[in-house]
């Protein structure tokens, strides 16, 4: 019998559930990757730079254990059907994916297929657990991130890492090439990527055995300062599924076991996945995360629509060094150090009064890591909108979060090189400098560097009252 293993967000060989067991129990098997030209959620364009590689690595990973990759573009139905009917397919597998478009989709295909004579066999490859068994005592979802959490590590330990295959069949087909999918894989911005990352499971597995062996001490504390390289910087090869979040958790186990002084660090990194699962959860409950607020009253909230603040923040020319500094280093490098996440996000939504949904979609499209529900759940997290969302009069002052997390202005000066010969007594606030001193450092306020865009002080307060009518409103 010949069966056929359809590839999705799960680009890697290793615990790879479907994967394993297509090759435990079929002699043929046919691997697929479709590149879904109707998907209910297109991919921005960092996201498509970062797929072009890594289906270009798992090709050369799945060539060299003697099998091949079917390369195919188009409306998943369709070419699954074709090629089941080309190959003589009596089985298909597929890990399973969890927003409400992608089940429903997947469940008519199942149910057609199975209509057909034709098994349909999905697993779980991108989760710890399922969403519909993480629930309270009265069978509901959490709405709070740490009882969840908790429920989580409660539940015990997870089955061992599936092996990669040693062999896997050739399977001939006629494939599509790689480069007709029309990825922008040689984009002029995209040109630094390659320098700061390695697309692929085996760029996966070697950032991960650097970050355990190297990294994971003192991460707890670390990991606030962008300045510093203290964090795993995993998350683009976990939403590719390069690497399981599995294999994951059972080496953060492993390195507690063999350090116990690592303890409290691994936890703060488990915490990390748990937040990620957490996301994966609300948008499986919550289908209009994305788009709508969990806290219906915020559909009342009075947003501003400015396109050129939003321009100045995409640009990283707010005249805040410290905002300025991690807008660019999404654009140069496509990744953006979480604390300066939270800090962007919170100038956006409480500085600038522009919907989250604006900042949302800027990630979805510049992130190497974009992924829906993270990206989603943070947002509103940020903006005081979500579930579990940090409260409306928390407004991050940028230059107090600039002196506390980048004191000596190593990370402003390495993206913002224009106010790089200020002290560091003015580097985060440049407009408070003496003209002695800026004329020194070659800067001229509003033209070799921006004015702040807005008043913080008066935004804040702005914000603050707005937020306070609103729960009038709500009442």
């Amino acid at each position: 019998m010949t069966t056929l293993v359809w590839f999705r967000s799960d680009l890697r060989l290793h615990d790879n559930p479907a994967l394993t067991y297509a090759l435990h129990h079929h002699r043929k098997v046919a691997l697929l990757f479709i590149h879904d030209v109707a998907s209910p959620y297109p991919q921005g364009s960092a996201n498509q730079w970062w797929l072009h590689h890594s289906l270009a690595t798992l090709s050369d990973n799945i060539q060299k254990k003697g099998g091949e990759l079917i390369l195919k573009t188009g409306i998943p139905q369709e070419v699954l059907w074709k090629t089941a009917k080309d190959l003589g397919i009596t089985s298909i597998y597929w890990n399973r994916r969890y927003t409400l478009k992608e089940r429903d989709n997947d469940a008519t295909l199942k149910k057609s297929f199975e209509n057909s004579g034709t098994s349909v066999k999905t697993f779980n490859s991108h989760l710890l657990f399922e969403p519909w068994e993480v629930l309270t005592k009265e069978k509901r979802p959490f709405q709070i991130f740490t009882p969840f959490w908790k429920h989580c590590l409660s539940l015990g330990k997870h089955q061992d890492i599936l092996p990669a295959p040693k062999f896997i069949p050739s399977m001939p087909y006629p494939s599509d090439p790689l480069e007709s999918f029309e990825l922008p894989f040689q984009a002029l911005w995209a040109a630094p990527f390659l320098k700061e990352w390695e697309p692929g499971e085996l760029g996966a597995i070697k950032r991960a055995q650097a970050f355990f062996e190297n990294t994971l001490c003192g991460y707890k504390k670390n990991r606030d300062y962008p300045a510093k390289s203290a964090t795993s910087k995993l998350s683009p090869h976990l939403h590719f599924g390069e690497i399981s979040i599995k294999q994951l958790w059972q080496s953060a186990h492993y390195a507690m076991q063999a350090n116990p002084q690592f303890d409290e660090d691994a936890k703060s990194f488990l915490s990390e996945l748990g937040w990620r699962e957490f996301s994966h959860h609300l948008l499986y409950h919550h289908p209009d995360l994305p788009q709508k607020p969990l806290r219906k009253e915020f559909n009342l909230f009075r947003w501003e629509e400015n396109t050129n603040h939003l321009k100045a923040w995409q640009k990283g020319m707010t005249g805040y060094p410290i905002i300025d500094a991690a807008m660019r280093e999404l654009w140069q490098t496509g990744w953006m150090h979480n604390r300066m996440r939270m800090i962007v996000a919170s100038f956006l939504v409480k500085d600038l009064l522009i919907p989250w949904q604006e900042g949302a979609k800027w990630f979805l499209d510049t992130l190497l890591d974009a992924d829906l529900a993270n990206n989603s759940a943070s947002w509103q997290w940020v903006a005081g909108c979500g579930t579990d969302a940090a409260p409306y009069f928390r407004i991050f002052n940028p230059v107090l979060q600039g002196e506390k997390f980048d004191s000596d202005g190593e990370y402003i000066r390495r993206f913002v090189p224009e106010i790089g010969l200020l002290s560091n007594k003015y580097i985060h606030s440049p407009w408070e400098a003496p003209n002695h001193e800026l004329r020194a450092a070659n800067i001229t306020l509003g033209k070799t560097y921006p004015l702040p865009i807005v008043d913080h002080k008066k935004r804040r307060a702005e914000a603050l009252l707005r937020f306070k009518n609103l729960r009038k409103d709500a009442m």
